[in-house]
């Protein structure tokens, strides 16, 4: 939230300069951001002078330029000029050599001494456009005649100078997210070392309405939701342009000036903390309003011209017919206050905070008055702001008060009275804050205290307190005023190292396995669990299986994710926006499901899977003057499984079936040899790609590490002595079926020779020409060996015959010769 320097000083008995303000306002529990400097002219007109133009001639070498000769005061400037209305005897704005003029649109800029067309020019005669005034750029800015020659431009414009002061508002304080609410603390602090302070409260006393009549009649539907509803009606409302010190203010704050009374409205809403909202009368229908819901599917207009259709569940304000309002949030595109406007009602009310951020995350709207209505006003606060607006636009807008305060309040809240014992306060601060400090820190936070029989505090806490019901809070309100940085430490901090146990613990794998591929090229990526739903129908998964969240953050963020997939390629897309098109991505994540499996029957169960993921994309490995750039594929994939299976020690044998998937145009699914599924690597399709904005290919596998991990806990490191007699290799140029798979060859080798097979590999593939249809050619070597003795060439070809015979059975494999 920013805070106006100049108003916020305004409320303080105090002087204090900006950086002060903010040291305490940090001190009590509100962190300032930052600190900006605001001026109602960009620049602040800075070093510009009143001119007088002493003389005028036509430029020697250019039709359209003039010479001029310009007094600034005790000093005659010779300057070339290009506007069309310059001329002798006119107060103009003169920008010397140096000076840096902010226009109102592009970049500032530093005047120069320079030649034009070879004739001197020492400053500048400046349009308004020029130096922030406006963005009429038909001629220079003429000055009254009666400007003192030499006096600063920036007196005559009255540049206001601001600072904004940026201070981080938590969810709990509701309390401080306005210009008295931080005013507060900064009397309680302060209150400290100077008591008695109090705050320049500003008064409505001189509320008086001509009428007590309301000619509207208002009604609330929904009391749960509406806990109290004020009004006053206006008459001979004068809409125009706001004063200078209100855009000012807005500006500072970073609001739009709009017209007075909805400026008004906005400087309540900074001001108090409690948002209102003008009606124009003449636009509510039937002279009613009511505080109730519409049907599911009303279509409503707001103020931004965008049509949404209502919830049954938003709480709207509605005339006889019509929503009018979305109630704490956004207007209505036909009853706000226009140029036309001549009596208004103007609302003030507290809404119940649940519904307000639902409706608010329902239509993805967020707005100040739904930021204070979200986190909780002050029931109490509703006649102030009220009368404080109303009192404003009979002042600047010439209006009449024409009623008095309608209030409906059914259920008014109950005070809260808490004790505050001194020895919970010692206790849990481990401080003895003096009696004195405590009554002082909590009467400058707007509370009344009394020390009752026990000799404890007894607190009265105002309703604008809203998030301090308990005694815990009270103790919290008090030491983030007297300074957490008097809270003693001790002299030893302790800490305990969390233990690993094991190098084979499920830490020291995760890290061990991270290492290893970070080592290989690819980076670590977290992402997280909350994504679109609309993922799941781009990746063709189950609708019914979402986790979906009953109250979201966002629109975009309403389920859990059921894949990894999908907000992988989110990394993805981002990443080749930013034209980094080389990736090698990996993610150690959790997938949810609300379907699970128990007994071969489906459960409402949630499920929770961990999952390791791999996303790769352009170049495996980049270009160089050695060799080419290598695109990565399927087997880039596969090679990274093989390697991560080789880090962790496991010698299970593995292959890979063909699988279908809406996602995907190639996918397969790794198995063990009892058909246990790992993981799968696959080909996204084109059209999942488009979804997320990718035009490249990408390839993704996920393996389940629990699987992983737990066949390297059963791998122990053996020491082996070095082979002491020679290994054999064998080749075998096979004519195989197109679906017959390297890893069932492999394995069905395994199979055959168990004792002395010790390697199989596959070094090529022919598909093509020469062969028959339907089939391909692998070339596989065998590497032999015995622990014990030197291989015969008997022995050999026994094995190879044994391989040969089991291909030619199982695959219908012949020899390629």
């Amino acid at each position: 939230m920013k805070l106006s320097y100049n108003y916020l000083r305004s409320l303080l008995p105090v002087d204090l300069s900006p950086e002060k303000t903010a040291e305490i306002l940090t001190e009590c529990g509100l962190e300032v951001e930052g600190i900006e400097k605001f001026e109602s002219v960009k620049g602040g007109l800075a070093g510009l002078v009143v001119g007088y133009v002493v003389e005028k001639t036509k430029h020697p070498d250019a039709d359209r330029l003039s010479c001029t000769k310009v007094d600034i005061g005790g000093q005659v400037l010779e300057i070339v000029c290009g506007a069309p209305n310059v001329e002798a005897g006119q107060k103009v704005i003169v920008a010397p050599v140096g000076t840096e003029l902010y226009p109102t649109e592009g970049e500032p800029f530093t005047i120069k001494k320079s030649k034009i067309r070879g004739q001197l020019s020492e400053g500048m005669i400046c349009a308004e456009d020029e130096v922030g005034l406006g963005k009429s750029h038909d001629g220079i800015k003429v000055l009254p005649p009666d400007l003192p020659v030499g006096s600063a431009v920036a007196d005559y414009f009255k540049v206001s100078v601001d600072y904004v002061i940026e201070i981080n508002i938590t969810p709990n304080r509701p309390d401080a997210a306005s210009h008295l609410g931080a005013a507060r603390d900064i009397i309680a602090r302060l209150g400290l070392t100077e008591p008695g302070l109090k705050l320049n409260m500003p008064s409505v006393a001189e509320f008086s309405p001509e009428s007590e009549v309301m000619p509207l009649k208002v009604s609330i539907e929904d009391t749960s939701a509406c806990k109290r509803y004020s009004g006053i009606y206006m008459t001979d409302v004068s809409v125009g342009e706001s004063p200078e010190w209100l855009k000012n203010f807005l500006l500072a704050v970073g609001l739009r000036p709009i017209n007075n009374v909805v400026d008004i409205t906005n400087f309540v809403l900074m001001e108090t903390g409690q948002p209102l909202h003008a009606f124009d009368v003449d636009a509510i229908k039937g002279g009613q309003i009511r505080i109730a819901h519409c049907a599911e599917g009303t279509p409503f207009v707001t103020l931004d011209g965008v049509e949404r259709k209502l919830s049954a569940e938003d709480l709207m304000i509605c005339n006889a017919e019509d929503p009018m309002c979305m109630a704490g949030i956004f207007g209505g595109s036909d009853s706000g206050v226009s140029l036309s406007t001549t009596r208004i009602f103007l609302e003030s009310a507290r809404f119940e905070p649940s519904g307000i951020r639902r409706s608010g995350k329902r239509h993805g709207l967020k707005t100040d008055s739904s930021f204070r209505f979200e986190r909780g006003t002050d029931p109490e606060g509703t006649t102030f702001a009220a009368k404080r607006a109303a009192l404003l636009i009979q002042e600047i807008c010439s209006a009449k008060i024409a009623s008095g305060v309608l209030d409906i309040y059914p259920e008014p809240f109950e005070a809260r009275n808490i004790i505050l014992r001194k020895s919970v306060l010692q206790r849990v601060t481990g401080l003895e804050i003096p009696e004195n400090d405590v009554v002082q820190i909590l009467t400058g936070l707007g509370c009344n205290v009394n020390i009752n029989e026990a000799g404890d505090y007894a607190v009265f806490v105002p309703l604008f307190k809203t998030d301090v019901t308990r005694e815990i809070d009270l103790v919290e309100e008090v030491i983030r005023i007297y300074g957490y940085d008097k809270v003693p430490l001790r002299g030893m901090v302790s800490y305990t190292q969390p233990e690993v146990k094991g190098e084979n613990s499920r830490h020291a794998s995760y890290a061990r396995l991270a290492n290893h591929l970070a080592s290989i090229g690819f980076r670590e990526i977290l992402t997280n669990s909350l994504v679109n739903s609309r993922f799941t129908e781009i990746l063709g998964l189950n609708t019914a299986d979402d986790v979906r969240v009953i109250n979201p953050i966002s629109a975009e963020l309403d389920v859990m994710r059921q894949s990894l997939l999908g907000s992988g390629l989110h990394v993805v897309a981002t990443n080749l926006n930013h034209k980094n098109a080389d990736l090698k991505l990996f993610e150690f994540g959790k997938t949810y499901k609300l379907s699970g499996v128990k007994d071969g029957a489906i459960t409402d169960a949630y499920t929770e899977n961990e999952v390791l993921a791999f996303w790769v994309t352009g170049n495996q490995t980049p270009e160089s003057w050695m060799q080419g750039a290598a695109p990565a594929d399927l087997y880039t994939l596969k090679s990274v499984f093989e390697s991560i299976t080789a880090k962790l020690g496991i010698n299970e044998s593995f292959h890979s079936v063909s699988i279908e998937d809406a996602a995907f145009s190639v996918l397969f699914g790794i198995q063990t040899a009892s058909k246990k599924e790992i993981g799968k690597i696959g080909k996204l399709k084109a059209s999942v790609l488009k979804a997320f904005d990718i035009k490249a290919e990408v390839f993704y596998a996920e393996i389940n590490p629990e699987l992983l991990f737990a066949w390297s806990a059963e791998k122990k490191v053996r020491f082996k002595d070095i082979p002491k007699f020679p290994q054999v290799r064998r080749d075998l140029a096979l004519l195989l079926d197109k679906s017959v798979q390297y890893g069932d060859l492999e394995s069905a080798a395994r199979k055959a020779e168990r004792n002395l097979l010790k390697e199989v590999n596959l070094f090529d593939v022919y598909e093509g020409k020469n062969l028959p249809e339907g089939k391909k050619s692998y070339a596989l070597s065998f590497i032999l060996r015995d622990e014990e003795k030197t291989l015969t060439d008997d022995i050999i070809d026994g094995v190879m015959k044994r391989i040969v015979d089991t291909y030619e059975k199982q695959f219908g494999a012949s020899l390629r010769q």
